[in-house]
């Protein structure tokens, strides 16, 4: 599950649609995947670090991360710890649906407190990552945002108490 740790600027695949990942798909080479991996681990490392690293020049490894970015295959964001920007509460909601996941998710992905939103397979529809700033603006968000919409018929929250482990690291295949 995405989570955040720090300030500093770091690599993450970028959020869009099953529609827009299936057309934007690139093909990637060796050297994109270790571009990938060294922003992965510093996401403001210099153009010039990560061409010496991987042998291509500045201007090649510029114009790579930036088709890169273009294809949606990574962004280059900073990842904030919320806690330090006022965020008390973070959730992780299963929710249950009748009718059109896609539908809801649409809808729950349009809330800004939530930072994360994936359909899955098994015992919820969708799972959702939210960010309130204490417990009544969790139960606001939950009952008068996520359990208002259409087709919601079961939402379970799961409160986070502490961050065990985090990564953005993971590589590429």
């Amino acid at each position: 599950m995405p989570k955040r740790t720090t300030n500093q600027g770091t690599s993450k695949v970028s959020e869009r649609t099953a529609s827009e990942a299936a057309s934007s798909q690139i093909t990637l080479d060796d050297i994109d995947r270790r571009i990938i991996s060294l922003l992965q681990v510093d996401g403001r490392r210099p153009y010039g670090a990560v061409a010496d690293d991987v042998g291509l020049s500045e201007a090649a490894v510029r114009r790579r991360i930036q088709r890169l970015r273009d294809a949606n295959v990574m962004q280059i964001v900073a990842i904030t710890d919320p806690l330090q920007l006022g965020y008390g509460r973070e959730a992780l909601v299963g929710i249950r649906v009748h009718g059109d996941v896609r539908l809801v998710a649409d809808k729950i992905a349009s809330i800004n407190e939530a930072n994360y939103v994936v359909l899955t397979a098994g015992s919820f529809d969708i799972i959702a990552e939210l960010l309130a700033v204490d417990d009544d603006d969790l139960v606001h968000l939950l009952n008068d945002s996520v359990r208002s919409i259409p087709g919601v018929t079961e939402v379970e929250t799961f409160l986070y108490l502490k961050l065990a482990k985090q990564t953005f690291s993971w590589g590429t295949k």
